[in-house]
């Protein structure tokens, strides 16, 4: 019972996922039709991505990059803005997740631990960089991912509706953390060598391109799932174990979940004509509760604006704590270092991240929709 309700705590958007799935199940009685609710496509290059960031990371090449960033820090200021700004361009590449797992331990880890108020501000900046920076790109972050597939948007149009947003959110990032004042000494000496295995590393990297043609829509992603995995099994089969299964079971249930909503008439007339003209109202709204994922996959069901959708989730990523499910990884990472206090993280995370909404959401509906 402890296992099963420490499991529900780590990963209750999975375990909300499943509930509202088998409470539609109850209402829309299982059928053939259940198989057309999943996107393959987006599950399956979903998992290949997991599996080649993970071997990424395994064998160095993200500890390798970080390291060389830090090591040319000359001051506090410096080291900070590095930090957050390698987060920001990370991100669009290897997801805002993983960019996070990578840089926030290593934060923790360099960081002068007497300026304790700076170190929970920079952490907070690279969680904002995160989830801001990883919209660039379709493959930046599961929603986008699911959002460009699903749409069939032309990359051009997806890049030319989030540039704007992206281009303003890196000043914002850069002059946030330049006005800041610091203080304590760098300790950067402190950070453990890194060990790259560079044949493993090189036959993930071109696993890794693959799976960004595969996104662009440029190859087929069953030939590219069936060579990625054929390859990591060959480097090194325990990178399987790591792979986010609960984030593709949350994929799985909520695509059931509106799927079935999708056959109830009453429920798509309501929802379609309440989102309709307000999807960029609704994608942040409702990410600000259960967070972007499964917002863009409830709204793209009931609206073809394309563009809205994309802009108010990966948004709507900021503000609350699980508005991404990114920013729960940062939080997580900082609650367990030394000298960590919550509530104070919570302010500063809640101010940063309404401040940076706010304006952002002022600037997209004024300009871009």
């Amino acid at each position: 019972m402890h296992r099963l309700l420490s499991f529900a705590k780590r990963e209750f958007v999975f375990v909300i996922a499943a509930l509202a799935a088998v409470v539609s199940m109850v209402l829309v009685p299982v059928d053939g039709a259940y198989a057309a609710y999943i996107d393959y496509r987006v599950i399956g290059l979903l998992f290949s991505l997991m599996l080649v960031i993970q071997a990424l990371i395994h064998f160095g090449l993200f500890s390798y990059v970080s390291h060389q960033l830090i090591n040319r820090a000359g001051s506090v200021r410096s080291l900070s803005l590095i930090l957050v700004v390698s987060v920001f361009f990370f991100s669009m590449l290897v997801t805002n997740d993983v960019s996070l797992l990578t840089f926030v331990p290593l934060t923790l880890m360099v960081y002068p631990t007497e300026d304790k108020a700076s170190l929970r501000f920079v952490v907070v900046m690279e969680t904002i960089a995160a989830n801001l920076g990883s919209m660039a790109f379709p493959f930046g972050n599961p929603q986008n991912l699911y959002l460009y597939n699903h749409y069939q948007m032309p990359f051009s149009l997806f890049f030319r509706a989030v540039l704007p947003v992206t281009l303003l959110s890196l000043a914002l990032l850069v002059l946030a953390v330049l006005l800041r004042r610091y203080s304590g000494t760098l300790r950067v000496e402190n950070a453990p060598p890194v060990v790259m295995e560079r044949t493993k590393l090189w036959v993930s990297l071109v696993l890794f391109a693959l799976c960004i043609l595969t996104a662009l829509r440029v190859l087929d992603y069953r030939l590219v799932l069936a060579i990625v995995s054929v390859g990591v099994l060959v480097l090194d089969r325990r990178l399987f174990s790591k792979v986010d299964y609960a984030l593709l079971g949350t994929f799985v249930f909520f695509f059931i979940f509106v799927g079935n909503l999708a056959r109830i008439p009453a429920v798509t007339k309501a929802l379609g004509s309440t989102i309709g003209g307000r999807e960029f109202l609704y994608g942040v709204l409702v990410s600000q509760v259960i967070s972007n994922v499964p917002a863009a996959i409830l709204l793209s069901s009931f609206t073809t604006d394309a563009v809205a959708v994309v802009l108010g989730t990966d948004i709507g990523g900021l503000g609350t704590l699980i508005a991404s499910l990114a920013s729960l990884i940062s939080f997580k990472a900082y609650t367990k270092s030394g000298d960590s206090h919550r509530g104070r993280y919570l302010v500063v995370f809640t101010i940063w991240n309404v401040l940076f909404l706010v304006i952002l959401c002022v600037f997209a509906a004024l300009f871009l929709l």
